[in-house]
Order: structure tokens, then sequence, then C-alpha cells
């Protein structure tokens, strides 16, 4: 079924593009929430009536993208990870993660729209993460991971220790209980035989 988008629909369009999309998609989810109306000379006529409306606002879009572009690859996204000695993460740096380190630098970005290298980054160093913006534009954003200082915690040694004792505590103690059990048919052996005289 041929639509007009209403609205920016993620994924599919933009607001006044003309789609091609499955029946049921149009039927069951954009013509009901109103993000498309049905292709027909009507229709048409009414977008192309907006179109000087529409074309201003991908223009502020696009000055917006930019000067977010500007921002982000004059940002430097740090990620403290903890590592070990060889500088191999005990973990990976995911979009998830770069996505919280951007929030927390002030940039609402969808984690789908990072791209890292490879599909995580699994070692410490300094690399570029790409940001899709609006449209065909992008942002190299510099994304740099630190170890994180991980001290060895003593005190799991001796609870290893301490594990092992106790089951020679445990061990030790049936073995107290047979003896007593082995000494009293020594005691009845006497008494058996003073009726036997």
């Amino acid at each position: 079924m041929k639509v007009i988008l209403n609205v920016d629909v993620k994924s599919l369009g933009e607001e006044g593009d003309v789609k091609n999309v499955a029946n049921g998609y149009a039927r069951n989810f954009l013509l009901p929430r109103n993000l498309a109306v049905p292709y027909n000379d009507a229709t048409a006529a009414l977008f192309e009536a907006r179109r000087a409306e529409i074309e201003a606002r991908k223009e502020q879009k696009r000055k917006d993208s930019a000067s977010l572009k500007e921002k982000l690859e004059a940002a430097v996204v740090e990620v403290v990870m903890p590592a070990g000695s060889n500088g191999k993460l005990y973990g990976a740096v995911s979009t998830h993660v770069v996505a919280d380190a951007l929030t927390k630098l002030g940039f609402e970005i969808e984690r789908k729209k990072i791209e890292l290298p490879g599909a995580a980054i699994k070692s410490v160093g300094t690399y570029k993460a790409v940001i899709k913006l609006y449209e065909a534009q992008t942002a190299e954003v510099h994304v740099v991971v630190k170890a994180e200082n991980v001290e060895a915690v003593p005190e799991e040694k001796p609870a290893k220790s301490g594990k092992n004792k106790a089951p020679k505590a445990e061990a030790a103690a049936p073995a107290e209980e047979a003896a007593p059990a082995q000494e009293a048919p020594a005691e009845e052996a006497p008494a058996a035989e003073e009726k036997a005289e």
C-alpha cells in the first residue's frame, strides 16, 4: 500500500515521504495512529501545498545536526572499566555503555545510532565511535577506555582455607562418636563372662 507519512517514523521515513508498505502495517499501525495517510491525488496535493513548511523543518534538523556534530567531535568520552594487567577488560564497552557516558556529558543519543569498532571494545585504549546523525551525517567521537585500579582482596584466601578446615573438623567428630561405640562392647564382654560362670 502506498502512503504519505504525516510525521517522522523511525526506521521508515520522514514527514512528507511517499512509501510503499505492507497492507497490514498501514491498516493496523500507521493509519490508526495518524502517522500516515493513504496516497491519492487529494493527499498528494495537500502535502505538495505543505512542501515548503516540511522543507523548512528538514533544514532546521540539518542545522541542529551540524551543530551537534561539532559538539560531539569536540567531546571526549572516558570510560573506566576493570581490566587485567595486560590491558584486557573484564567485560566489554558496548554501545549501551557509550550511550550512558554520552548522557552524563549532556548528549541524548540512541545506542542504535552508535557504531563501535568491532562489536564492542575489549581492551584499554583510545577508539573512534561513529554516531549517525540526521540523514547521511555522522560524527566521530573519541572514546578513551581506562583501566580501573582493582586491588586484590587479601581476605579471600583465608576464607578459602577456613572452608577447608571446617570439613576436617566435621570428619573428626564422627570418628570420636565411633570410638565410644567400640568401647561399649568391650565393657559388655566381661559382664557376659560373669554370666557364663
